[in-house]
Parts: C-alpha cells; sequence; structure tokens
C-alpha cells in the first residue's frame, strides 16, 4: 500500500489539480462564459488558451482519475465498513 502521510499529500494537491483543470476548461470553452463566440474568435488570447481546450479536459479527466484512486486508497471506501 501506499503510506498515509504521502497518500494524504497526493490526494490534496490532485485536488487542487481538479481545480485548476476545471477552470483551465470553463474558461476556454465558448459556451460557458456566455460571450458572443464571434468576439471570442477575434481575441487573440482566448484562441492561444482555446487551441489547448481539448488536452485541458484529458488534463482535468486523469487528475480525477488518479484522485478518487489515491483517495481511495489513503481513505478507503466509505460506504464499506
Amino acid at each position: 500500500m501506499i503510506n498515509p502521510s504521502i497518500g494524504i499529500k497526493l490526494v490534496f494537491i490532485l485536488g487542487i489539480m481538479n481545480i485548476i483543470g476545471l477552470i483551465l476548461i470553463l474558461f476556454s470553452c465558448r459556451c460557458a462564459l456566455g460571450i458572443n463566440s464571434q468576439k471570442l474568435s477575434n481575441s487573440r488570447f482566448y484562441m492561444a488558451v482555446y487551441k489547448y481546450h481539448c488536452i485541458y479536459w484529458i488534463f482535468f479527466i486523469i487528475s480525477v482519475i488518479a484522485h478518487a484512486t489515491f483517495a481511495f486508497m489513503v481513505f478507503g471506501n466509505p460506504w464499506v465498513k
């Protein structure tokens, strides 16, 4: 198994990575911001961020899976006694 002190730190760091990934996804999504997509298409900064939108999703999904896995390894399953 994993050392509990290291596991807790990993769960915390992966939780922070989840938040960062979610923020990146929300700010690179054309639908979530509720702004006219034509205005966004004219912004060079937004297009530079939007170029990596799919990579942000992959980063987020891997981060969530790793976070859940380490949480179960360190804290156990809360539904099983």
